[in-house]
Parts: structure tokens; sequence; C-alpha cells
């Protein structure tokens, strides 16, 4: 399924940089930009969004994010003189702008149907407890302790425990550590497998959750998986830290 974004802002400035933004992580989603009024002032415009939805409708679904009130109400507007069957693909997320609009173009470029984008998109509004809590930059798991505790390392370095999970544990390489496009790319690999995956104790599959991190170069990060997929996740995910992200 395709899903394109639009992004409505007051500020035509904001929704071109948070498209920006998010294309960073995910190039090949279409996403849209409708912000400011026709005369370039601060408001929104009923026939930018419209414009929007129409280039975007070549999408199988398409998902809306707003800045603020005003902005939704302009978007129901528009909306309601949409052709049916466009109309009915289209659906509004009430998550936060920026962090709603990367993490809903990142579980798009992963394939994700629309409800996966949507969920992606609201998880922004979540504590990072919500997402599956954090670590610190060290690796150390809150309560003490390393997940891959008492299991048994193999000679490829990753660990095997009795449930059935696979774990590793690495050091970042690269200069930038674990920011938003390193963040979008262990994303995108982890999304590919059948895997309950998990990074220092968050779902691997969550860029917020991720990116809450904030991992620097020559933190810890343990990866752990379990599900048919677990091995080849896990080696996949290692290697990917390994070179760096490629940076």
């Amino acid at each position: 399924m395709s899903v394109g974004i639009l992004v409505v802002s007051h500020s035509a400035a904001i929704a071109s940089g948070t498209v920006e933004l998010a294309r960073q992580m995910a190039s090949d989603v279409p996403m849209v930009a409708a912000g400011g009024t026709e005369d370039g002032g601060i408001g929104t415009s009923f026939d930018a969004i419209t414009a929007g939805i129409e280039e975007l409708s070549g999408a199988d679904a398409i998902v809306v994010l707003c800045d603020l009130g005003s902005a939704y109400l302009t978007t129901d507007t528009a909306l309601d003189f949409l052709d049916e069957d466009v109309r009915a693909r289209v659906h509004v997320s009430d998550a936060p702008l920026v962090e709603g609009t990367v993490a809903a173009a990142v579980a798009a470029q992963t394939g994700g149907e629309v409800a996966a984008v949507l969920a992606a998109a609201a998880s922004a509004a979540r504590s990072e407890a919500d997402a599956g809590g954090a670590s610190s930059p060290s690796g150390e798991q809150p309560g003490g302790g390393s997940p891959a505790d008492g299991s048994a390392r193999g000679d490829d370095g990753s660990a095997g425990a009795d449930d059935g999970s696979v774990s590793t544990t690495l050091q970042l390489v690269n200069e930038s550590g674990l920011h938003a496009r390193p963040a979008a790319e262990f994303v995108k690999t982890a999304a590919k497998y059948d895997a309950v995956v998990r990074v220092n104790g968050v779902d691997a599959k969550s860029l917020l959750a991720i990116m809450a991190l904030a991992l620097p170069k020559g933190a810890a990060v343990t990866i752990e998986a379990t599900g048919a997929d677990a091995t080849d996740a896990v080696a996949a995910l290692e290697a990917l830290v390994r070179a760096g992200f490629g940076e």
C-alpha cells in the first residue's frame, strides 16, 4: 500500500521544513506541504489543502497532519468538497506536527498500511514509558543490568536465551550516534523481519522510541529479537551499526 502525507501548517516555512526533514528519512514517500495563505501570510488555505490532496490522490491512502486547531477546521472544510471516493482515502491525524510527520513517513517508507502509519504518528504523543522505556547512553537499563545478562554468548557475538530470543551488544561507531537518520535506517531494517525487535529496551520499529534514547557515539547498543526471523534481524541490525549506518 502507498500512503501519501499532507502537512498543513499556518506557516509555509514550517510546512515545507517539516516535509524536508521527513524526506531525509523517507525519500520514497509522497509528501506535500500546504502552509500559509495564498498571499504568503500566516494562516491556512482551503485551496492549498485541496490542491495537496489532489496531488497525493494517486496514493492508496492520504494522511493529513495539522499544526493548530483552525488548520483542522480548514482541512475538514476541504474534505467536505472532495469526491466520496477520494474522501474515503483521507485520514486526519491529531499527532504533533513535526514528530508525527517524521514517524508517519518512516512507517510509510517501510510499506506499512495506513493503520500502521497512523499508529506511528500517534506514537509521537506518547511518553517514553509508553514507548517501552529508555536506557542511559551507556546502554544500562533502568534498574541495572543489561538485557543480555544471563545469556550464553556464541562465537558470533550473539546470545541465545532459553526463551528463544537472540541478542547482541556492541558500540555505536558513527560520529553523530543514533540520531534521526540512523534511527530511521534502524527502523526500516527492523521492519523487514518477522520478529519482535528491541534496542536498549525499546521497540526497534518505533522511530521516536529509538530517538528518545539519545545514544551518542561510543554508547552500548543491545539488540534483542524473538520470532521467526530473530537471528536474521539481529545480524542485519548488527551489520548496520558496525558499518556506522553508512555515514
